[in-house]
């Protein structure tokens, strides 16, 4: 087969593969909120970024000593962070430096899995927990946990574009855990998976793949733009039922409602 024959799709994880829950807590108020976007609090905020923590929240910070520090947890455990959404580009030595006097309590994610939770949500199917840090205060501003459901029609549209020879590729913001468990649940393959990838490294993985395939790349919201763009074609999905600004909609070539049409494009 001719490289100019060959042909991958990239699908973005939360809010386009899965159904998304996302619970945030204001840390100086303690009011949890689950109808606000990270991406927007980050978005209009100064120097604001979303820090994915690469453990399990369901088994290892639900766990964890409450009344320790989110700075005193990770610095302790060992945590590996990632950047996982930013206005620009940061470095990990500058997120804890930024925390290293911040008072937040790992009691203050807790609260959020609590809350995921509660509402069934698999907390180890998505990105997991983390926290926006202002880094022009020097301190964290709310912490986040987010849990997924599988959009029913996944599992066929990925084997249905499998059998047309398609090759299936993942990018995404989330941790590394929670993808290792989708690809295995979709059967795409684990080498095929790219973690916590932020809006750059995704564009950066649709740029590399476009070396030998023809790509589509599918996402659904403000962080998949740089790659919508890069693509060959970009799908914006809706499934996920989010209000996007319109410079989302202007980066995607084709629209969706559900994940089942893209079996429609001619691609």
């Amino acid at each position: 087969m001719k490289i100019n024959d060959m042909k991958a799709a990239v699908f973005d994880n939360s809010g386009t593969l899965i159904e998304r829950y996302r619970v945030l807590k204001d840390v100086q108020t303690g009011l949890l909120c689950d109808n606000i976007s990270s991406l927007d609090l980050v978005d209009n905020g100064i120097e604001r970024a979303l820090v994915v923590l690469q453990t399990d929240p369901g088994k290892c910070i639900i766990n964890a000593n409450p009344n320790q520090t989110i700075f005193e947890f990770i610095n302790r455990n060992k945590i590996d962070i990632s950047i996982s959404y930013s206005a620009a580009e940061i470095k990990k030595e500058e997120i804890m430096d930024a925390i290293k006097n911040d008072v937040s309590l790992v009691k203050d994610i807790q609260d959020t899995i609590n809350a995921v939770k509660a509402k069934n949500y698999n907390v180890e199917l998505c990105s997991g927990s983390g926290i926006i840090v202002a880094l022009n205060m020097q301190k964290v501003e709310f912490t986040v946990s987010s849990g997924g459901k599988v959009f029913p029609e996944v599992r066929d549209v990925i084997k249905e574009l499998q059998n047309r020879g398609i090759d299936i590729f993942i990018a995404s913001g989330d941790r590394k855990g929670s993808l290792q468990r989708l690809a295995e649940y979709t059967g795409i393959p684990e080498e095929n998976v790219f973690d916590t990838a932020d809006a750059w490294k995704k564009m950066e993985i649709v740029k590399g793949l476009k070396r030998n395939y023809k790509v589509m790349m599918v996402g659904n919201s403000v962080n998949d733009i740089f790659a919508l763009k890069e693509a060959d074609i970009g799908v914006l999905t809706e499934q996920q039922k989010e209000n996007n600004p319109k410079k989302v909609y202007d980066a995607a070539d084709v629209i969706v409602g559900n994940i089942k049409e893209i079996l429609n494009i001619d691609f």
